[in-house]
């Protein structure tokens, strides 16, 4: 099959699974309040120390953790998420995760975020897992999560 024809079916089947955005549709120039704008410097902040994505979420977020882990389940505010999801995780982490962003994909009000992140655990091991975050924003937040993740990673930090 001839390169360019190739090129363009793949480009034409990203575009069809909404991975691509034509020309006309991608954010030349996002604003400060475009969610992928949001979403990377929230996850910059997080790296560093200064914040975090979970800063973004509504109060009354809808965040589903796919798969079967301690933590799988769909939590319906930003404080049972919080509380029910995270401060498990964290209270077996003697360091911070620190997230290394891997790719953000946006579409209107829909991010998409691949990402690594690291920790040390309460017993010396390394913590590592991988993500993938679709978020839908309304108003400039984050109001639905559907997070994907190595639940085999998680439920080892948890035992």
């Amino acid at each position: 099959m001839h390169a360019l024809t190739s090129s363009r079916l793949l480009a034409g089947l990203l575009l069809g699974v909404g991975m691509l955005m034509p020309p006309a549709l991608s954010a030349a120039n996002p604003t400060p309040d475009d969610p992928a704008t949001q979403v990377r410097a929230a996850f910059d902040a997080w790296r560093v120390g200064t914040g975090n994505v979970f800063d973004l979420l509504a109060d009354d977020v809808v965040w589903t953790v796919a798969g079967d882990s301690p933590v799988s389940g769909v939590y319906r505010s930003r404080e049972a998420f919080l509380r029910d999801a995270v401060a498990p995780i964290t209270a077996r982490l003697a360091t911070p995760i620190v997230p290394e962003l891997q790719q953000l994909i946006a579409r209107d009000d829909h991010v998409v975020a691949i990402w690594e992140g690291r920790a040390t655990a309460l017993d010396g091991r390394v913590y590592r897992n991988h993500y993938a975050w679709h978020m839908r924003f309304e108003h400039g937040r984050i109001v639905e999560v559907v997070a994907f993740l190595d639940t085999w990673a998680l439920v080892r930090l948890m035992e």
